[in-house]
């Protein structure tokens, strides 16, 4: 492999790995692990079975086809890519406000200043790298650094805590209680929304397409959710291991308190390290892939998509900063979100046995039949979500 390939695969990979580890992926960790001690590991392990399943499917497909998902989706029914696109852009402006909140929490931890500001200069920060002439290089290095970063040091608090490591083993093949809610929300965590799609369409941009980069592109879209899931892995036993001693988290601010309790003031320090990082590549990856769904669409859309990109970190941004969390919209395209990868999947599979869209090339049945059972799965729990986020609303 030329390292040029490699650069732009491991790239595409930690955009994808980074753009899944969210304030979000943080909590619903520690909270999991909390409720489910040393028997989360058995819901880690069947959740990245099922994302892997679901992310080759779908890397695989647009490689192939040379194409994003929307346009695959208007080739298989005129208007259907329009209404994925719609779906992805709402989820991921919504969700990139709470990315922003993360980003000033983070800051807020690390040198005392308010929220807004640090939702503020992190927005600034995101947008400014998209203003170097070499965007996507940029880009793929900052969630590098950053996602090496995340990992070093919730490695180093989970040391601290010093996990029942033994039992985590045992229980992640023989749990004592299983999850399946659990399981579908760290799928939906991991590769849901505009999640999966972060990677492939970087590496569209960046020319790695065609049937002769398959192998590259399955090893790229594998490598995203290892590094993911390591970063869950790790962050899983942290938790375990102060819940192990007996000590209770905060409810208000479950992640923070493990690496208070594990590390001390260092380890407060660390988190909050570790939540800005964590969100502010979800800021980046979240604009970059939600822009790269409507970019298709006309010209003038892909000739200016990089301040499309700005104005979407814009406009999050300022949302925030000027009346706070959304709570109210963010529960709806929640709710909205979890319909996104069974569409976009279930959209994907039918497309790899159409010769129009994939030419000559020849969609492995067992891939087709194991991405069929995650789309009905996924349905049925983003069926669920919306009819309970709903109705919510009008409490």
């Amino acid at each position: 492999m030329k390292n040029t390939n490699r650069s732009l695969l491991l790239g595409a990979a930690f955009l994808m790995a980074t753009s899944a580890i969210g304030p979000g992926f943080l909590t619903q960790t520690t909270v999991f692990t909390e409720a489910l001690l040393a028997s989360f590991g058995f819901v880690i392990l069947i959740s990245i079975i099922i994302d892997i399943g679901a992310q080759t499917n779908i890397w695989r497909i647009i490689a192939v086809s040379e194409k994003r998902a929307q346009d695959i989706a208007n080739d298989l029914l005129p208007g259907l890519g329009y209404f994925l696109a719609l779906l992805v852009v709402m989820g991921g402006l919504a969700f990139n406000i709470g990315n922003i909140a993360g980003a000033g929490l983070g800051l807020n931890v690390l040198f005392g200043i308010s929220p807004a500001l640090g939702a503020l200069l992190s927005g600034i920060l995101a947008i400014g790298i998209f203003l170097v002439k070499e965007a996507g290089r940029a880009m793929d290095r900052f969630t590098q650094i950053l996602g090496f970063v995340m990992i070093g040091l919730t490695l180093y608090v989970m040391f601290t805590a010093q996990p029942p490591v033994g039992e985590a083993v045992v229980r992640t093949f023989a749990p004592t209680t299983i999850d399946i809610l659990a399981i579908v929300t760290l799928v939906g965590g991991t590769v849901g929304g505009y999640i999966t799609f972060a990677g492939g369409h970087r590496l569209i941009d960046a020319g790695v397409k065609g049937k002769e980069a398959i192998p590259e592109v399955t090893k790229s879209s594998v490598f995203a959710i290892g590094i993911a899931s390591v970063m869950r892995i790790i962050l899983f036993l942290a938790v375990l291991g102060v819940v192990s001693q007996g000590l209770s988290l905060d409810p208000s601010n479950p992640p923070a308190s493990v690496f208070l309790l594990a590390a001390g003031q260092i380890g407060y320090k660390i988190f909050g390290v570790v939540m800005w990082a964590a969100a502010v590549t979800s800021v980046v990856g979240a604009a970059y892939t939600s822009v790269s769904f409507i970019r298709t669409f006309s010209p003038a859309l892909e000739k200016y998509h990089r301040w499309l990109i700005i104005g979407f970190i814009t406009v999050s941004t300022l949302v925030f900063v000027s009346i706070g969390r959304p709570v109210l919209i963010l529960v709806l395209v929640g709710s909205l979100n979890g319909l996104i990868l069974p569409v976009a999947l279930g959209v994907m599979l039918v497309a790899a046995h159409k010769p129009r869209i994939v030419g000559d090339y020849k969609h492995p049945l067992w891939m087709t039949i194991f991405g069929a059972i995650i789309v009905v799965a996924m349905a049925i729990m983003g069926v669920y979500t919306l009819m309970n986020g709903i109705p919510q609303l009008f409490e």
